[in-house]
């Protein structure tokens, strides 16, 4: 067995269907059947139901499944890791989600780009279930997110719990007085929230949030990115629930007020492959606790979820 059976074999698996795993292989369908047929001779097992449409996998065929996932996410980080370990390149890709951007990320960036001034950086931005899937393919090495997804090929360092707040228009009667508001004084007004799409995002923390207080807000509005969401609050169209990193950024035309409740809070998330633990890597790690304690903010020690 070589990896390339296993490569074919997740394909045909998650197309269910041989013609379509060919294309997405860029083969041949014939030889794509005969590849699949040698892989079960050598195992001594039916991975497929041949006469189910779409085809179907075994019970020894999902239990095969889920291996094979293992086995090529590791073969992944492996080649990723060789090339940093040998000296192959001296860089980092790193994924970002956008909302990072108005707290401690930009500090980390310029602070290891000081301190290690021989790593390429490269930044992407992408969603945290995006960062999961770059991060198993090799395409980025490092992943700032907000979604707490569970995956054995990927170690997690929760950096901080940041607070929700709440974005209001200014002149808003919730925001006159009130130095602190509940989900429920937020349930008569339009809810803006974001990202519309991918999801899993922070739109469905904050949704979370009122549905495990059995609250329903009266309506929702979905937009694209937090900066739409910002100006819609401006333009008086409703209010939104916000990370408080987006104190700083400054608008004169949106007041923030905060939450009464210690339990709102967003993650920020690291997110790494499991086997990674190269030298570029820690000295990420130790440069983002150092930069924490010096500004005096708090964050979690460096435990792993």
């Amino acid at each position: 067995m070589e990896l390339r059976h296993l490569r074919y074999f997740v394909a045909v698996a998650e197309e269910r269907n041989f013609t379509r795993a060919a294309e997405r292989l860029h083969i041949a369908q014939p030889p794509l059947s005969r590849q699949i047929q040698q892989l079960e001779e050598s195992l001594g097992v039916l991975l497929f139901e041949r006469n189910s449409r779409p085809l179907k996998l075994t019970d020894t065929g999902r239990f095969f499944y889920t291996h094979a996932l293992q086995l090529l996410a590791q073969t992944t980080e492996l080649e990723a890791m060789m090339r940093r370990v040998g000296k192959i390149e001296r860089a980092m890709s790193i994924g970002f989600v956008g909302s990072t951007l108005y707290g401690m990320l930009p500090r980390i960036i310029r602070r290891f780009r000081t301190e290690h001034a021989e790593i390429e950086l490269t930044l992407h931005e992408m969603s945290t279930m995006d960062q999961i899937k770059a991060l198993k393919e090799g395409r980025i090495d490092v992943g700032f997110g907000r979604i707490r997804h569970e995956d054995p090929a990927v170690r997690r360092v929760v950096l901080r719990e940041e607070r929700m707040i709440v974005a209001l228009p200014v002149g808003h009667p919730l925001s006159i007085g009130r130095k602190m508001l509940a989900l429920p004084d937020l349930l008569e007004d339009t809810l803006i929230i974001f990202p519309k799409a991918p999801r899993p995002s922070f739109a469905d923390q904050v949704l979370a949030a009122f549905h495990d207080r059995a609250l329903r807000p009266g309506r929702i509005h979905e937009v694209r990115e937090l900066q739409i969401a910002l100006g819609l609050v401006a333009m008086g169209e409703g209010i939104s629930v916000v990370p408080s990193s987006v104190y700083g950024l400054k608008r004169d035309d949106v007041t923030y007020v905060e939450l009464d409740d210690a339990k709102l809070v967003s993650p920020i998330i690291m997110s790494m492959r499991t086997l990674d633990e190269s030298e570029d890597l820690r000295a990420m790690l130790d440069m983002i606790y150092r930069l924490y304690e010096e500004i005096g903010m708090e964050y979690i020690p460096p435990a792993q979820e």
